[in-house]
């Protein structure tokens, strides 16, 4: 029965809301449609919206456009007067490479990265079209000849390069979060737990990465052994742990304070109610303590991202960090701008993996304050 009733209850209401949507007026539909932009753009991040839906519902317009002048003005009149400064100064420091690459320089280097992308997509293309030709003349011959396909053995380009590496970096993010969260859950919900795993957590937290990448290459080199058939590849493998045993502590962190800090009055429902262990945290742990979970995996993916770098260098993993060392082992005059353009897209990357988490963040835990 009170199934039965608020299923009533919620009928009703849907169709309350559909009555008054049907004869709102054109102003307050409006109003509703720009409510629910305000509320679409601040869960997504994309907050430099917001005062143009404002100016468009009627809102004051010099408010918002101050409002518009602080949210995006000030940043790109900010980066203007750093690419000025960066432009002026860039001459006037002479390396062993050259001077450094201003503004305009980097942007070239950046094309011809895009040109070597395309020349070496072409080349692979015509790779396998030869080997398509050749095999059917060979079937043509002879129907039952066996014809093998030879996999395409060039040298990575810059966008491979980092497609590799955040493939990398959320292999590890995804393994760190997986240890870091159950961890967490156990340590915030028994105090023996915390304080028997707090000392290992303070002693191995701040590790280098370049302290754990020997240690890690040594064991991967002694237990993984590969094949013509293996997945991954040992400098992958030895890259995604070491992101991982980096990364996993602000995840593990936040979470353990985040259980500890949940409202004893709903711990105390979930004994009351009997609920066991897992239904516990499903139904009370982990919805309380999910903004700081996601705190915790936000700190973890830009720990993890920088991180990465370091790893791919010494690991020799195929990705943004050995092409940095390849150019800086390269020496030539084109170097010093292909770092630069490494430099951009690294804080690039990691502007919007974290902007990807706080929308995520948002969407989860909307309404729900730390």
């Amino acid at each position: 029965m009170y199934h039965l009733f608020l299923n009533s209850n919620s009928s009703r209401s849907n169709t309350r809301n559909d009555n008054e949507l049907f004869y709102a007026t054109p102003q307050n539909r409006c109003q509703k449609m720009s409510n629910q932009l305000i509320k679409f753009f601040n869960i997504t991040g994309l907050t430099w919206f917001v005062p143009l839906v404002k100016i468009a519902a009627g809102d004051n317009p010099q408010q918002q456009i101050r409002q518009l002048w602080l949210i995006m003005g000030v940043p790109i009149l900010a980066f203007i007067v750093f690419l000025g400064l960066w432009s002026a100064s860039a001459q006037q420091i002479k390396t062993s490479l050259g001077a450094i690459p201003g503004p305009a320089a980097v942007w070239h280097e950046t094309g011809g990265l895009m040109d070597d992308h395309y020349a070496e997509r072409e080349k692979e293309k015509a790779f396998f079209e030869r080997q398509r030709v050749r095999n059917e003349k060979k079937l043509a011959k002879n129907p039952d000849a066996k014809v093998k396909i030879r996999p395409y053995t060039g040298k990575p380009t810059y966008l491979d390069q980092i497609i590799t590496s955040l493939y990398t970096v959320f292999a590890g993010f995804v393994i760190a979060t997986l240890i870091a969260v159950p961890l967490g859950i156990v340590c915030g919900m028994s105090p023996i737990f915390n304080t028997a795993l707090n000392p290992l957590i303070q002693i191995f937290k701040p590790v280098s990465p370049l302290a754990w990448l020997p240690i890690v290459t040594l064991i991967v080199s002694a237990v993984y052994v590969t094949t013509e058939d293996s997945w991954f590849e040992k400098a992958f493998i030895t890259s995604a742990v070491t992101v991982t045993l980096c990364s996993l502590w602000p995840t593990l962190i936040n979470t353990a304070v985040g259980v500890a800090s949940i409202d004893s009055d709903l711990v105390n429902v979930g004994k009351v109610l009997r609920l066991n262990y897992r239904t516990q945290i499903q139904k009370i742990i982990l919805p309380s303590a999910l903004p700081y979970i996601f705190t915790g995996m936000r700190l973890s993916l830009g720990v993890g991202w920088m991180v990465l770098i370091a790893a791919e260098m010494l690991a020799q993993n195929p990705g943004l960090g050995k092409f940095v060392w390849d150019e800086f082992q390269n020496g030539s005059s084109h170097s010093l701008g292909k770092i630069m353009v490494a430099v951009f897209t690294i804080g690039l990357i990691g502007f919007a993996l974290d902007r990807i988490m706080q929308s995520l963040q948002n969407i989860f835990c909307f309404g729900r304050d730390i």
